[in-house]
């Protein structure tokens, strides 16, 4: 009995009554496979109102793909269908496949003009979703074809260009039919022999067009603005377009600093304001520009930066003018407590609440003072910054400099002790640099108990790597105005602070003082803890200076290593540093040579053979220490 439909269809309804999808659609597909395809007729509509109910589009459309193989006539269903569960892509292909194919006939009664029709607002009102067609190929198709409906296409492509964000194509689209709508005027009045230059609908249709070309980047600026009346950079632009107007162009600034709102603005709104006084400074209006700036102050801006780039562009505009004291009381204006103080980032409070903390207008007004006020009110000015806990490194080090040029040695090493007390390293890295400099360079060796202090106060926590500085500069202080052995300590510590990458270096500048203090024995120490802390690259340059100063024989030996080792230019370093050490030590065993040979044959008893050579007093006696 599986050959009769009437028991495939009795068990196909009783499967969909059980809710059961898979075991449905299985059945479905078994019914059709075992009735003739004369029965499938009876079998599809049941399949096809299953598929259609189902909550997975995926199958339904496998489901009418299979079902148009069948019955091709029906695709106007199956568009249907599509375009109810948002599959407009393939509706629109399968619509184009429709109106290509002379011999359908729609079962709707619909013309192949209407189903072009439904095509074309297909996809120019979607063009985010229909991607597999060339929408601007077919309505161009449509043009050439359906020449009585010109109108509508060019509307439904400039549609598609509006709604995909080519609004260049737009006016390009806008420009073709007005140029195409010409030819054909130009055509008719031709064959009827009339004169084109007495044709007046003509003549305004040339002149409308050539007004369009004009207009092009204006009408353009006016459609993304309608898109977003927020874009400070169209509002820009718009002023450009308008050069040599002025009404234009004060009409544009007015309308758009009326319609955008800074909370949605697509770049920064107070450019326009700084541009619009900008305008009428540069047209002598100055009066005009000051009430335009004020205006912008009240403007309650996004971000607290916006209000203080017009606060500063306001006192700039003053300066320019050579109107000082009007430039200080605007940035004294800005800075000044508001009624209802607020923190920085408090983005719940206006602008203006917030402004006095801003470190850009503080800067300018700092900058304003140390050039036209006196000295107590530059000095109130830096230090309201630092109450405010505002300042940066730079501004500390400008306060102190400026301090310091006023002969106030002591006001500016306090201002840089508050900037430490600010900041944390390596922030503070440049003010305590600048620091220890400025208080040695003036007292030197006077005050070297607190300048000792200093630099171990700078050392505490000091990362290492801005330790080296801080360290060299803290031996040299030890060397020139201290102690040696101090500063043998310091150098010693410097090489286990900084960073793996300086400690060779550390350890020469350790060894080369060591050795023009001391003399070359003290060196044999450091080399041995060099070496401890896998630092052997400790120079064979450096060894071999030292040793020719001790063997005769050491020439050789250092010549052949250079041989097998070096190059031309390591050879004749190696001939300059012999000749200078023959040329320099030229003398036979000195006073504590001498000294050492004797201790050592009292000691054993036995004559001990020393060549004579040619030693430096470095080598065995040094400096005394301090």
């Amino acid at each position: 009995m599986h050959k009769m439909p009437r028991i495939w269809i009795d068990y196909c309804q009783f499967m969909v009554s059980q809710c059961k999808i898979t075991r449905s659609r299985r059945t479905f597909d078994r019914a059709l496979r075992a009735l003739p395809i004369t029965q499938h007729p009876r079998i599809w509509p049941l399949y096809l109102r299953f598929a259609h109910n189902l909550p997975l589009p995926e199958t339904a459309i496998r489901v009418y793909r299979r079902y148009l193989k069948l019955s091709p006539e029906n695709a106007e269903e199956y568009i249907d269908y599509l375009r109810s569960v948002g599959r407009l892509d393939e509706a629109a292909i399968r619509l184009a496949a429709v109106v290509n194919d002379e011999n359908f006939v729609s079962k709707e009664g619909k013309s192949n003009y209407q189903l072009w029709h439904e095509l074309c607002d297909l996809i120019s009102q979607n063009p985010d979703k229909v991607t597999s067609l060339n929408v601007g190929a077919i309505i161009r198709g449509g043009l050439t074809r359906f020449t009585d409906q010109l109108g509508k296409l060019w509307c439904s492509l400039a549609d598609y260009y509006i709604r995909s964000g080519h609004f260049e194509k737009v006016f390009d689209s806008y420009a073709q039919f007005e140029e195409s709508m010409i030819a054909a005027k130009m055509e008719t009045t031709s064959e009827l022999g009339q004169d084109e230059d007495g044709d007046i609908d003509l003549e305004l249709r040339l002149a409308r067009f050539e007004l369009l070309i004009t207009r092009r980047p204006l009408l353009l600026n006016s459609v993304l603005l309608r898109q977003n009346p927020h874009n400070v950079h169209e509002w820009h632009k718009r002023v450009k377009l308008y050069e040599g107007q002025p009404r234009q162009i004060i009409n544009t600034y007015t309308e758009a600093v009326q319609t955008i709102d800074p909370m949605k603005a697509t770049g920064k709104p107070h450019t326009l304001w700084v541009s619009f006084a900008r305008f009428y400074e540069d047209n002598e209006q100055l009066d005009d520009a000051r009430t335009i700036f004020e205006k912008a102050t009240k403007v309650n801006y996004k971000q607290v930066d916006d209000l203080a780039a017009v606060w500063c562009e306001y006192g700039e505009m003053e300066l320019r003018h050579e109107n000082y004291d009007q430039a200080l009381r605007i940035l004294r204006k800005a800075t000044a407590i508001p009624a209802r103080k607020a923190e920085y980032f408090d983005s719940s409070e206006p602008v203006q609440n917030r402004v006095y903390k801003s470190l850009k207008v503080w800067s300018m007004l700092a900058d304003l003072e140390e050039s036209l006020g006196t000295f107590q009110s530059t000095k109130a000015v830096y230090d309201r910054i630092i109450d405010l806990r505002i300042a940066t490194p730079q501004i500390i080090i400008n306060y102190a400099m400026f301090l310091e040029e006023h002969n106030y040695f002591e006001d500016s090493f306090k201002a840089y002790e508050r900037g430490i007390a600010l900041f944390k390293w390596p922030n503070v890295h440049d003010i305590w640099n600048t620091y220890l400099t400025k208080f040695i360079d003036r007292y030197g060796g006077k005050k070297l108990e607190r300048a000792r202090d200093l630099f171990e106060q700078a050392l505490d926590r000091c990362p290492a790597k801005y330790a080296k500085t801080i360290y060299l500069l803290y031996a040299k202080l030890e060397e020139e105005y201290g102690l040696a052995r101090h500063a043998m300590a310091v150098y010693e510590r410097a090489t286990a602070a900084v960073e793996p990458e300086e400690q060779h270096q550390m350890f020469n500048i350790y060894i080369k003082r060591a050795a023009e203090i001391y003399g070359v024995t003290h060196t044999r120490a450091i080399y041995q803890k060099a070496i401890e802390v896998n630092h052997s690259a400790v120079t064979h340059l450096n060894i071999y200076q030292t040793c020719a100063c001790l063997t005769a024989h050491f020439w050789q030996t250092w010549k052949e290593f250079e041989i097998r080792h070096g190059n031309e230019d390591t050879i004749r370093e190696m001939l300059r540093i012999k000749r200078s050490v023959q040329a320099t030590y030229n003398t036979q065993v000195n006073f504590m040579s001498s000294q050492m040979l004797k201790a050592t044959i009292n000691a054993t008893g036995t004559e001990v053979q020393l060549e004579q050579k040619s030693v430096p007093t470095a080598v065995f006696g040094g400096l005394k220490d301090d």
